[in-house]
């Protein structure tokens, strides 16, 4: 079974594009950290990993997310052969994403780290809760709970 689970940070606002066909692809990478410190200096170490949305999931994904966001991938890893422009056989691995799910709020976003921060909100969409990309109807969520008894 291929399946891959991911959580970490966009290093850079998504890219769309189109194919000849005009099928959207939109490509982007993320940090992820280990769970584990290493040996030597007991930093954690990050893995940056290309991630690869088509269709819908790639619309989804290049309107609400945005350097620095954190978010959830889930979906199947790919390992492409090519040759680049010297005639050189290449190899890359990359995620193709199935579903991409938010993973802060709103809230959380705008007060994390400056490193973190979008430079420039991208949209305004609000979610305080994990928003898979299958949906295709979203809307404006308050943040108040009102008078919840917890």
């Amino acid at each position: 079974m291929n399946r891959i689970i991911l959580m970490g940070r966009l290093t850079r606002d998504p890219e769309l594009r189109q194919t000849q066909t005009g099928t959207p692809v939109a490509s982007f990478t993320l940090a992820v950290d280990r769970r584990f410190s290493s040996r030597d200096g007991g930093e954690r170490q990050t893995d940056f990993i290309d991630i690869v949305a088509w269709q819908k999931t790639a619309e989804f994904v290049s309107k609400y997310f945005a350097k620095g966001q954190m978010c959830l991938v889930e979906g199947r890893l790919q390992i492409r052969d090519w040759t680049d422009k010297d005639g050189n056989k290449r190899r890359s691995a990359e995620v193709v994403a199935d579903n991409v799910y938010f993973t802060e709020s709103k809230r959380a976003r705008e007060s994390a780290d400056s490193n973190y921060a979008p430079a420039a909100p991208r949209n305004d969409f609000n979610s305080g809760y994990s928003t898979p990309v299958s949906g295709s109807d979203f809307a404006e969520l308050d943040d108040d709970d009102g008078d919840l008894p917890f």
